[in-house]
């Protein structure tokens, strides 16, 4: 476990300090700035989320499982958006207060009756908002798309630019979770 948490530390370190466009852009020479002083504490604050996410105290795959039924999404794709959203840790809070593995939004989550903070809740109701998302944006060729931004920059956002915003985080969050889903739909059920 030490070892996992050592590890994960030093992936957050290297990314933290890295350049994030010459990450994205793919440049070889990655100049590193000054690591800032609180880097250190930021990491070390880190540990005890990394060893939440490998606690074996909630079947993740059995929560995804049955939200997927119950509402009709893949499995793959609550999946994608879990990986992307909290890195499978129950306890991840945002810096902006959205909670869980979904990482809902405090007014989302009541939204849907559930209680943001307990997982099998809060992947229900994260869920129930895709599908509500999916069913909102299924006449649309770019349909899976506007859903994923729109769960990452809101259904208005999305609406008033038709599409993808052009915001770097939401087009980034996009990339991300569609790389997750091919992954995890080649993955057996």
């Amino acid at each position: 476990m030490k070892s996992l948490v050592l590890g994960l530390t030093l992936i957050v370190v290297c990314l933290a300090a890295t350049d994030e466009d010459a990450v994205l852009n793919g440049d070889p020479q990655i100049e590193l700035p000054p690591a800032p002083p609180d880097l250190v504490f930021r990491v070390l604050s880190l540990a005890p989320l990394f060893q939440a996410a490998v606690s074996p105290a909630v079947d993740m795959h059995a929560l995804i499982r049955a939200a997927a039924r119950k509402h009709r999404v893949p499995a793959a794709f609550i999946t994608s958006i879990v990986a992307a959203e909290s890195n499978f840790n129950p306890s991840a809070i945002s810096p902006k207060g959205a909670i869980g593995l979904m990482q809902l939004m405090p007014a989302t989550a009541q939204l849907f009756g559930a209680d943001a903070a307990v997982p099998a809740q809060n992947v229900d109701a994260g869920t129930h908002y895709l599908r509500f998302l999916m069913d909102r944006y299924h006449r649309y060729r770019n349909s899976l798309t506007r859903v994923i931004a729109a769960y990452n920059a809101g259904p208005g956002v999305v609406d008033r630019y038709h599409g993808v915003p052009p915001y770097p985080e939401t087009r980034i969050y996009v990339a991300r979770v569609l790389g997750f889903m091919r992954k995890f739909q080649r993955l057996p059920a």
